[in-house]
């Protein structure tokens, strides 16, 4: 892509104005992603589902997310089709597949809706980061943060609709989900569109292109770093509010565990903007490394927590939080970076698609370990994830080619 221009004010308005519609739009449509574990508790109660196929109501989606990922960048989808009008047609399925859920469709049809609503969330998230990336080359980092942000603020959000409501009815958490996704297709229709710096667009299949990716060793060291926080991620999220109501039963003082699980995701948000403030100052490399160690060493102290103060609890939630997400953004600017410009959509779901299917492992590993030792060292398992991250992207940082990323720092 050529280098950025000069903009002036309106130029600059320009291109904050559509961040802040691009995130509008991602956090309406994210909140599909849990809105189903929000009322968790209600549908096991209601349903009568078992362990696993509560489990499989999370890891549903990220099956669903993962298949849809791999098989788009095969197929070479993300590079042949405007990314917004992806956003869109996504957003939609993704919003009638949860308001679908009312129908009580059973354990298995739930899980096959929540599978398809992982599909259609493959086709707005990756889309989402490379069409941001048709607007910024300064700063991608910083915008890439905020888009991030937005997917967490998202993902967050059915924690914040149970917290406040107490007894509020559980259909009510789904429609607002399922509503807000199909008005984020509206956004990304209408009032999105590619910025000054496109993409090569016609990308056509092709089993080597995949290979290309595979290939090329700064941008697998970069979805490396990307694997082990992802090992970390949607386990953390998707398990949280049972360790929060574990705690509760432990009797430290917690009343609420909907809204300190809230909390805790949405930390994240101011997280991911920190994150790349420092990823374009600092580098890649270097600030992703500082955040999956702090990050690690919070999967590690959750569980010296669980036991209270409830203070304590609490500060090393929001430090787990505020970092667990902050650095997740920069992978994937890594990767728009170091890649050949003709493949950015395809490895950009590449990296997301086997970054997910990692959490399938993950979500399903955590309730196994809480069923073995109890919820309060549960989490410890998560902790090897970041800390190969922290040692891939030191590695990445000693090549050459690390000179493409942050304007050369790293």
């Amino acid at each position: 892509m050529a280098s950025e221009p000069q903009a002036g004010a309106s130029g600059a308005m320009n291109k904050w104005s559509f961040l802040a519609l691009a995130c509008a739009s991602v956090v309406l449509s994210l909140t599909t992603w849990f809105s189903a574990t929000a009322v968790m508790p209600d549908l096991v109660a209601r349903w009568s589902l078992s362990a696993t196929a509560a489990a499989w109501l999370t890891s549903g989606v990220q099956a669903g997310f993962v298949t849809g990922a791999l098989t788009f960048s095969f197929i070479g989808l993300p590079d042949r089709v405007a990314p917004q009008r992806l956003m869109a047609i996504f957003g939609i399925i993704a919003g009638l597949s949860t308001l679908a859920l009312l129908l009580e469709p059973g354990a298995a049809g739930a899980i096959a809706l929540r599978f398809m609503t992982g599909v259609a969330l493959a086709g707005v998230y990756p889309p989402s980061m490379k069409l941001m990336a048709t607007w910024f080359q300064k700063g991608r980092g910083l915008a890439l943060g905020f888009l991030i942000g937005a997917l967490t603020l998202g993902s967050a959000f059915p924690h914040l609709i149970r917290g406040l409501g107490g007894g509020l009815d559980w259909r009510l958490v789904l429609v607002a989900s399922g509503i807000f996704a199909i008005a984020s297709a509206a956004i990304s229709l209408w009032l999105l569109h590619e910025g000054p710096h496109p993409f090569a667009r016609g990308a056509r299949v092709d089993l080597r292109q995949i290979g290309t990716i595979l290939r090329n060793k700064p941008v697998m060291l970069a979805n490396l770093g990307y694997f082990g926080h992802m090992w970390e991620l949607y386990a953390m999220w998707g398990w949280f509010l049972a360790f929060g109501l574990a705690a509760a039963e432990a009797g430290i003082g917690l009343t609420n565990a909907s809204l300190l699980t809230f909390a805790a995701i949405a930390a994240g948000v101011p997280g991911c903007i920190l994150g790349g403030v420092l990823s374009d100052r600092i580098g890649r490399c270097r600030s992703t490394a500082l955040i999956m160690t702090v990050s690690g060493a919070s999967a590690l102290a959750i569980g010296v927590a669980f036991a209270g103060p409830f203070w304590l609890l609490v500060v090393v939630a929001m430090i787990w939080g505020f970092t667990v997400i902050a650095d997740s953004a920069q992978f994937s600017a890594a990767v728009t970076e170091l890649s050949p410009p003709e493949i950015v959509g395809s490895a950009l779901a590449f990296q997301m698609g086997v970054g997910f299917a990692l959490t399938i492992a993950t979500i399903s590993l955590v309730p196994m370990i809480a069923d073995l030792i109890g919820w309060q060292w549960a989490f410890v398992v998560l902790a090897p994830g970041p800390f190969l991250g922290v040692a891939a992207m030191l590695a990445l940082r000693r090549l050459p080619e690390a000179a493409r990323m942050a304007s050369g720092a790293r």
